[in-house]
């Protein structure tokens, strides 16, 4: 028999605790770094580590790089790639001809080094924007791929123009393996998404914002517009240097100034528009759609036994196409991203606790 005491919802503190948000957060973020830390070293293969995961990190990073321009400042800059390519170089010289310097150093010299060309690039934010300084951004794009193309002096006068990965350690513990660079990536992240945490939640972070929903009205309540946006173009383009220094040595083993060409740019852009803008970790839901679904594609041309219909090119091309309808579909069902989604959902399941 049920009584009235059955039918009443739990208000006590265990009800309150779990509806909680900061304490439902505080538990995310603790789950995610025991299972980034422990779980995933523990059970994921060398092919998983070094062929899906650590991409994926890697261009979540990227494109939470951009979206503190795009999504929080509503700024816009198609050249990512480019501060990525200065970063891998710029850390490459470092390691060759200061080779006493701790990776670490290496890693935020890379990114300070970033972070100055960037603060260069952003000035025509002070006069333009819209389409005409995305148009100007492209210059950097353009202008690093001529530079380390044509100076040898940049990959050590090497034949190729291409570089090698250093050896990675740091304090004697030698980073080579494919746990010891996932090791790196996700400490790196980590650390610089705790860093653009505090940025987003600060003064500067709130001025960002106010920047990008009226810029006018921010300009009347004091905000200085100017020095506001090179910042952020500063630090984006710093987050975009380290992000490159990971791609180059931790993911790729190697690179080249084609390494960081227009069509990385793209896929940077591409992560932010998927996950969602003005967020931190939807970015991974962007950069895991871009790294999982070519691979799913060549798994599902395979198990349907259709490559023998043409040339591998017209198979990659289809590819291209089906994914470019898939990206498409997301954008026009969802505006706000995968992330929404998962707010969606999350507010759902908040709702059903608290009944």
């Amino acid at each position: 028999m049920t009584t009235l005491q059955d039918t009443v919802p739990e208000t006590g503190p265990t009800a309150s605790i779990i509806t909680n948000p900061a304490v439902l957060r505080l538990a995310l973020v603790l789950t995610g770094i025991v299972a980034a830390f422990g779980v995933v070293p523990a059970i994921a293969t060398d092919y998983w580590l070094s062929s899906i995961i650590i991409p994926t990190i890697v261009m979540g990073l990227a494109g939470i790089s951009l979206n503190l321009l795009q999504g929080y400042a509503g700024l816009v800059s198609l050249g990512s790639a480019a501060f990525m390519s200065v970063g891998v170089f710029s850390a490459y010289n470092l390691i060759l001809r200061v080779p006493a310097l701790p990776l670490p150093l290496v890693l935020v010299l890379a990114g300070l080094i970033a972070a100055g060309v960037g603060t260069f690039f952003g000035l025509p934010a002070l006069r333009i924007k819209g389409f005409y300084l995305g148009a100007s951004t492209l210059g950097a794009q353009f202008f690093f791929q001529w530079l380390f193309t044509n100076f040898p002096w940049f990959s050590n006068n090497s034949q190729s123009l291409t570089i090698s990965a250093p050896r990675l350690e740091f304090w004697g513990y030698d980073l080579q393996s494919p746990v010891g660079r996932y090791l790196l990536v996700v400490t790196v992240t980590a650390l610089l998404i705790g860093l653009a945490f505090l940025v987003v939640r600060s003064r500067l972070g709130r001025e960002w914002m106010a920047i990008r929903d009226m810029e006018t009205a921010a300009s009347v309540l004091g905000i200085r517009l100017a020095r506001r946006k090179l910042q952020v173009y500063a630090i984006s383009s710093f987050f975009l240097g380290i992000t490159g220094v990971l791609w180059g040595f931790a993911y790729l083993g190697t690179a080249d100034a084609h390494t960081y060409n227009l069509d990385k740019s793209f896929q940077v852009l591409f992560i932010v528009l998927i996950g969602g803008t003005a967020t931190i970790f939807g970015n991974f839901l962007g950069a895991a759609f871009i790294v999982l679904t070519p691979i799913l594609l060549d798994h599902l041309v395979l198990s349907a036994n259709i490559a023998y219909l043409s040339d591998q090119g017209a198979i990659t091309n289809l590819q291209r196409v089906i994914f470019g309808a898939i990206i498409i579909c997301i954008l026009i069902k969802e505006p706000d991203g995968l992330s929404a989604w998962i707010r969606r959902g999350a507010g759902a399941l908040g709702a059903r606790l608290k009944t």
